[in-house]
């Protein structure tokens, strides 16, 4: 997964999610727990979420994240860029798609005509 897609990603899940733990995050995002924590500070650094220590249901200190005002200005311009990537790449495979479709017609018929000329022999 690339740097950007981890990011905005990460960013989401923390925005739809504030009180989740980093090895659930890294469950989720299927990357390696210290990637994560590498990931959320350097979030932190930048001025994009903020931690806030609070005791959770099992009475455990935990995190809530929150994605601060400059976070989310952040957030939307990745959510355009990596739509802008996904759009690219389903345009890419549609038209992949669509030429396997063409060759299979014209290997289809190549096949039943030659069956048919073989029948006929």
């Amino acid at each position: 997964m690339a740097a950007e897609e981890v990011r905005f990603k990460l960013m989401r899940l923390l925005e739809s999610n504030p009180g989740i733990s980093q090895r659930d995050v890294a469950r989720e995002l299927g990357i390696s727990l210290g990637k994560v924590n590498y990931c959320v500070q350097a979030l932190i650094r930048k001025g994009w979420v903020k931690a806030a220590r609070f005791k959770n249901s099992r009475n455990k200190a935990a995190y809530r994240y929150l994605l601060t005002a400059k976070g989310i200005e952040e957030k939307a311009s990745l959510t355009v860029e990596f739509l802008r990537i996904k759009m690219h790449e389903y345009e890419v495979l549609r038209t992949e798609i669509e030429q396997m479709r063409l060759e299979i017609g014209r290997d289809t018929r190549g096949t039943s005509e030659a069956l048919r000329e073989s029948d006929e022999l």
